[in-house]
């Protein structure tokens, strides 16, 4: 076996990176192409995902296989090979299987245990059967792919580790809450008519939404993916298809959309998800402190900044009689005019007599200067009492270590509220197809693939995903022994050939030499002859097979050959002929 894998995927590479180094449906087909006419490679086989861009190939060298699948890989995306090298990793015969069932597995995907993979791996091996770049090795890799990924989601709960792209984004919008209760009664657009459209349209449609618009470039497309949501039974939702020349009205209606399309620039931009919601968005709550409904009785952010470029009036240190030197004291770190336990390197003697101050001074929430009427207190002052506690609490301070240590409290930093969203944004496409820049805009809120990637990133295993590791690990070893196994059967067929020529032709020679012979004698004779052969060759060709099936094994059929002097050209027919006729036996995928 000479499987190779060289891709990139989102363990591998930033998003920005795979949005650019995205394949459309054109491209994939031109790549596989070019491939399989390549030296190297004899099949190949495109596995192109949202998520994902991988090249497998049967190639008869490593090195230069691995050079040239990653040149095609830059040529055909459109990222550099310089720049696209730091991100490709690279699979080589048993590892390339194990990376493949894991993937079939949901075990690599970006939500693990979804299943959506499979119908991905299934048309990847379409378009390669369509175009004939898939022989025999790669049909047997993706069906048997197809079949662990279908054995793990019936075998384990690895469901429940995981779900499509689809509903952990729609779980990203509702914050994680339940997105049937999120979603009821909403409006829906879903741009895009393609089988992930299709596939957030019907979530969407069990969900609970009340209308799903559909747009899609190619109308036809979309009414019927309109006419499929309504005649499903398990769900009661109005649908209808638009051309994409009315998604900016349409978004101005909706409550959540979700796009996914092949469009190779942005389907929404900032500036129109803007225009869709102005108007929309309601007025931002009142922020405490100022002023409006909510405020509180105290000073805000900005009156209390105010307080500090202005402390006249503001602080008990400003008053009329206090025995502070403000110009003096409001220089030193930790100062505060709000008088909140803050004088840093101040005498005890000085902090003293302002205690003194405090007390003769300040009474009922009213503030007398020497020998001066009463006035109420400033605004922004502290309860008397309270700012004698504090003040003796940092006398006691100075007596045990010289000085008052600063204990200003920072000043709160108000910010502002954002208005809970009216539309919620679900991009699934790659590239994407909605602005990033929409992640700013007040009154939206977007999921894209890159914020889901992270928000799946610290998403804990399950033991079912310890289970469906076991099943790959067997999986993989049963392939490699069948497929090694496989290897060795022309060279065993080519020398059994061999030994019937070698019986034929003795048997024949033996008719010159007895001319006389009747038939009976000589059915005898062949049968004879026939069965000594068997014997000699069943113990050796079974041994083969055993030995060939085992890692590293693949060196006995080229043993074989040697030994017996097998022309390479007979094996090669045979081998031929068993594809011709697996060709055609082989079912649809």
């Amino acid at each position: 076996m000479s499987l190779l894998v060289v891709g990139l995927s989102h363990r591998s590479a930033p998003v920005s990176v795979l949005e650019r180094a995205a394949l459309n449906a054109d491209a994939q087909v031109k790549l596989l192409q070019d491939t399989v006419a390549a030296e190297p490679a004899a099949e190949a086989a495109v596995l192109a995902t949202c998520n994902r861009i991988e090249l497998y190939a049967d190639v008869d060298k490593f090195h230069a296989g691995v050079a040239e699948l990653s040149t095609l890989l830059a040529q055909h995306s459109g990222v550099g090979l310089e720049e696209l090298t730091p991100y490709l990793y690279v699979h080589y015969e048993d590892r390339a299987v194990h990376h493949l069932f894991s993937v079939a597995c949901g075990l690599d995907s970006m939500v693990v245990g979804e299943g959506q993979i499979l119908g991905q791996i299934k048309d990847s091996l379409a378009r390669a059967q369509e175009l004939h770049s898939a022989g025999r090795l790669l049909n047997d890799l993706f069906q048997q792919a197809l079949r662990v990924g279908k054995r793990a989601h019936s075998e384990t709960g690895i469901d429940r580790a995981g779900q499509s792209l689809v509903t952990f984004g729609l779980e990203q919008l509702a914050r994680g809450g339940d997105v049937q209760q999120w979603a009821r009664g909403k409006k829906a657009l879903v741009i895009g008519a393609g089988s992930m459209s299709s596939l957030a349209a019907a979530t969407l449609a069990r969900a609970g939404v009340a209308e799903i618009v559909v747009a899609n470039r190619t109308f036809d497309r979309a009414e019927r993916l309109a006419e499929i949501l309504m005649e499903g039974d398990d769900t009661d939702v109005a649908a209808r298809a638009v051309p994409m020349e009315s998604v900016p009205a349409e978004l101005t209606r909706a409550d959540v959309t979700v796009s996914c399309t092949g469009a190779t620039g942005l389907v929404l931009t900032a500036e129109s998800v803007a225009e869709a919601i102005e108007g929309r968005t309601p007025a931002p709550s009142a922020v405490p402190g100022e002023g409006g409904p909510g405020a509180t009785g105290g000073p805000s952010g900005a009156a209390a900044g105010a307080q500090r470029e202005g402390a006249s009036g503001t602080s008990l240190g400003s008053e009329d009689g206090c025995p502070l030197d403000l110009s003096a004291v409001q220089g030193t770190a930790g100062f505060s005019v709000l008088g909140e336990a803050a004088v840093a390197g101040m005498a005890a003697a000085d902090l003293e007599q302002h205690a003194a101050w405090v007390d003769n001074g300040t009474a009922g929430g009213t503030q007398r200067a020497a020998g001066g009427p009463a006035r109420p207190a400033a605004a922004g002052t502290l309860d008397p009492a309270a700012d004698t506690d504090a003040i003796a609490a940092l006398a006691a301070t100075v007596a045990t270590v010289g000085r008052i240590p600063e204990r200003r409290r920072p000043e709160p930093v108000e910010e502002p509220q954002r208005p809970e969203p009216v539309l919620f944004l679900l991009d699934l496409a790659m590239p994407r197809d909605i602005d990033a820049a929409v992640h700013r805009l007040a009154g939206v809120r977007l999921v894209d693939i890159e914020s889901l990637a992270e928000a799946s990133a610290g998403a804990p295993m399950a033991a079912d995903v310890d289970q469906v590791r076991r099943i790959v690990s067997d999986e993989v070893a049963a392939f490699g022994a069948a497929l090694r196994a496989a290897h060795i059967t022309p060279t065993v067929v080519a020398l059994r050939t061999m030994a019937a020529d070698v019986v034929a032709g003795e048997i024949a020679r033996l008719d010159g030499r007895l001319p006389g012979l009747d038939d009976k004698h000589r059915a005898e004779i062949t049968q004879t002859v026939r069965r000594v052969v068997d014997k000699l060759l069943h113990a050796p060709t079974v041994r083969v097979k055993q030995l060939a099936a085992e890692p590293g094994g693949a060196g006995y059929a080229d043993a074989l050959r040697t030994l017996f002097d097998l022309d390479p050209e007979t094996v090669a027919a045979v081998s031929r002929a068993e594809e011709s006729t697996t060709e055609k036996d082989r079912g649809p995928a």
